[in-house]
């Protein structure tokens, strides 16, 4: 007769090989399915180094200088901006040489630029400024070899001051390194409205972010209820034409030149007037 002792041996090792028959291979298949998940989506490694987004790398270019050290000269120009200094853009501009420009799609855009490798027309600690773009700088076609702005080069002809806080004045000409860094403005962006009663024309400035804008919609309350998009100009002009938009309430929609999206929603009261300005929501 079995001592007690036996039996409870046996029911340990019936236990032993049922746990090792069934639950083993249901175990590494698991662990299989596991190593497979993890396989297929990586987890980021905490200490590696990520570049920032909003930050490009540097380039190399060469910069000049255009007007006159109180900004004359520079007001204005191909964006379609007006005065820089009540826009809020003072003195820190840049026109751009054609390539960059892009027919005014780069308007608004922002760069740190900073004068390197001359040490005679550099001002010493490698020091840089921050401009946006407000203008175009024309390609001159009489110099096949010179002609900064001309094709393919880029090239920054800066505003007299801006110039003057990376280089001496007597350089003229520097190279530089640059690259496009967010822009950071005051307040929201402007919107300001102009044109006909069957032409609205709009000039979107003081845009933050990305700085340049890609797309613009506007839309009404009443009988604009749809977002129409509207056509650019020129620089940073916009229109919408076969619309009247006199009497509405106006929406406006901004995209910039990194995909992101501004809503303003009826920023303008349906009394609005041609040659009034009214500001939106920014780009943080």
């Amino acid at each position: 007769m079995p001592t007690t002792s036996s039996v409870n041996a046996k029911s340990v090792s019936l236990s032993l090989l049922f746990f090792l028959y069934f639950l083993v291979p249901n175990i590494d298949h698991a662990e299989g399915k596991f190593r497979a998940i993890h396989r297929q989506h990586s987890f980021p490694n905490p200490h590696a180094k990520r570049r920032n987004p909003k930050l490009s790398l540097w380039n190399n270019s060469h910069a000049t200088f255009y007007g006159e050290a109180d900004g004359s000269g520079t007001m204005g120009g191909a964006c379609g901006y007006g005065d820089l200094k009540e826009q809020g853009y003072g003195l820190q501009t840049t026109a751009l040489s054609k390539v960059m420009f892009k027919n005014g799609e780069t308007c608004g855009a922002c760069y740190e630029i900073k004068c390197f490798n001359d040490t005679k027309g550099c001002l010493p600690r490698q020091r840089s400024v921050i401009v946006t773009a407000t203008n175009s700088c024309p390609p001159n076609h009489q110099q096949q070899s010179g002609g900064w702005c001309n094709q393919p080069r880029e090239h920054f002809e800066l505003a007299q001051p801006a110039f003057l806080g990376i280089a001496r004045y007597e350089a003229g000409i520097v190279p530089v390194q640059y690259r496009r860094v967010p822009c950071k403005k005051k307040g929201g962006i402007k919107f300001t409205v102009n044109g006909s009663s069957d032409l609205t024309q709009v000039l979107v400035w003081n845009v933050g972010g990305a700085g340049d804008v890609e797309s613009v919609w506007v839309k009404g309350e009443k009988n604009v209820k749809l977002w129409r998009k509207m056509k650019r100009k020129w620089g940073q002009r916009w229109e919408t034409s076969g619309v009247v938009l006199v009497g509405e309430s106006l929406s406006f929609r901004v995209k910039t030149s990194d995909g992101r999206t501004s809503t303003s929603m009826r920023v303008a009261p349906n009394n609005w007037r041609f040659g009034q300005t009214f500001q939106g929501t920014n780009f943080n």
